[in-house]
């Protein structure tokens, strides 16, 4: 049986399988395979067949479904949905339920999905691993010694074991396409502005992009399809035309511009990555695609620039969790003594150093030496992109330095940060970027993103699935998604 979106699709048009056949068997693996893996924080297998029904009694009527129509698929917990606990994997959500849905369900739900559940994450999206989930971290199904990646690390271990077709994620600093890179997985982090955040958990509002992971290029397409639009409910949605994403899926990249930054290749890169990517340039060559050497200087101050305004919009939207309207509350003798232990204790480590150094940033003393000129030097990491897609259609890289790490690998905060070296310019100039997998090292998967310029997910998606028809190799199932 085939496990991609476009293959049940036709399985399920054709009457060889039926919706509630389909997500009964992926909840049996569920069961089978999760107590290794934790990727789900909630399920929600009697919703989810009551969904599948509705999809058969269509199929059965002889009405035309959408092509995601009927196919499991899981969300991550930041994500809300009417009626459903989204917890953010923190304390300070345990037990909160939401009384609407977000702007990508409701899209969601125009094309008949099936949710089997809420995937795991690190808590509220920040981290790389989710080692920094209030209840417990997610294993690589590749290799569970191995973290996932994060913070999306529940919805990749979700897809590659065989948990669910495809599933939902958000990329702040990379949190897409760093665990679909540590996976083996296709991760898509659209243009800033093309998907809606309304109903999105906030981390860092100017950074935060809500994306697919899918286990190829055309099913990353397709759920494109169904969650891009306008939303009048999110001040920065993008006001444009619907776009047929999987029209550019052409196995063809003859006349494209490949542009090869050399920043992105510094220290810190691993051997096998900078290997994986040199072949991936000498098939775009002999493809028939220019490669063009370009240089964006200040990716260099990417790192440092993302860990000063993530923190500092951290810190603004996290303000709201007080112990007062809802979530989390710890008693106190007074109403400041209840803020304090409210916060103290309702949110994780992570979470409270960030909060901390955000309000540092933003401090009156402050504020002109790091903040300001951070995004001055955002604005300056901007104008090198837009130099750079004067010279080329596309950008090449590395998702990450090198494959997952094992859990506990990196001893202080600061390291783990330099991780995101790859993945954080790309949202602090607010470009569309797709992770697809380029090779193995170790029996772990290796990622390559393709950077496009805004708008260009047609030209991302050309380029990388152009790569991923000719290299069937790399695009291959865990152990634990055997099914």
């Amino acid at each position: 049986m085939g496990y991609t979106i476009h293959e049940l699709h036709e399985k399920l048009i054709q009457k060889e399988i039926s919706s509630v056949e389909l997500t009964r068997q992926f909840i049996a693996h569920r069961q089978q395979v999760e107590g290794d893996i934790h990727a789900f924080l909630s399920v929600n297998d009697e919703e989810a067949l009551k969904q599948a029904a509705a999809v058969d009694a269509k199929i059965a009527a002889g009405e035309k479904i959408a092509a995601l129509a009927g196919i499991p698929g899981a969300i991550k917990d930041n994500i809300v949905i009417r009626g459903q606990k989204c917890t953010a994997a923190s304390r300070m959500l345990e037990n909160w339920t939401s009384p609407y849905d977000a702007g990508v369900i409701e899209r969601l739900e125009a094309n008949d999905y099936v949710s089997v559940g809420k995937t795991n994450m690190d808590e509220f999206a920040m981290g790389s691993s989710t080692e920094n989930s209030y209840f417990g971290p997610s294993m690589n199904p590749w290799n569970t010694e191995y973290v996932p990646g994060g913070s999306s690390g529940g919805s990749a271990a979700a897809v590659a074991a065989g948990e669910a077709v495809w599933a939902l994620g958000s990329d702040t600093g990379g949190s897409i396409r760093q665990p679909a890179s540590f996976c083996g997985l296709v991760g898509l982090k659209p243009t800033y502005g093309l998907v809606s955040r309304y109903g999105l958990i906030a981390f860092s509002s100017s950074l935060d992009q809500i994306g697919p992971i899918t286990r190829d290029i055309t099913d990353a397409a397709i759920v494109l399809n169904a969650i891009a639009g306008h939303d009048e409910r999110d001040s920065t949605s993008i006001p444009m035309d619907e776009v047929d994403y999987t029209e550019a899926l052409v196995n063809d990249v003859k006349g494209m511009k490949i542009g090869v930054p050399e920043e992105f290749f510094g220290k810190g890169i691993k051997q096998e990555t900078r290997e994986a990517i040199e072949k991936a340039i000498a098939f775009f060559r002999e493809a028939g695609a220019e490669i063009v050497p370009v240089s964006i200087p200040h990716i260099k101050s990417g790192v440092s620039v993302y860990y000063i305004i993530a923190p500092a919009e951290a810190s603004s939207n996290l303000a709201r969790y007080d112990g007062v309207s809802y979530g989390f509350r710890a008693p106190g003798d007074n109403i400041v003594d209840m803020y304090i232990n409210t916060r103290t204790q309702g949110f994780g480590k992570e979470v409270k150093r960030r909060i901390m150094l955000g309000n540092y940033v933003l401090s009156a003393g402050y504020y002109d030496a790091y903040y300001k000129k951070a995004l001055k030097v955002r604005r300056l990491l901007k104008e090198d992109f837009d130099r750079a897609y004067e010279q080329c259609d596309v950008l090449i890289a590395p998702s990450a330095s090198g494959t997952a790490f094992k859990f506990g690998a990196f001893s202080d905060p600061l390291s783990l940060y330099m991780e995101d070296i790859c993945t954080v310019p790309v949202n602090l100039a607010g470009l569309p970027s797709i992770s697809i997998p380029a090779g193995f090292h170790n029996g772990l998967p290796l990622g390559m993103q393709i950077i496009g310029p805004a708008l260009g997910e047609k030209k991302i998606l050309r380029a990388a699935y152009t790569f991923e028809q000719n290299h069937p190799e790399f695009t291959k199932t865990a152990p634990k998604g055997e099914m």
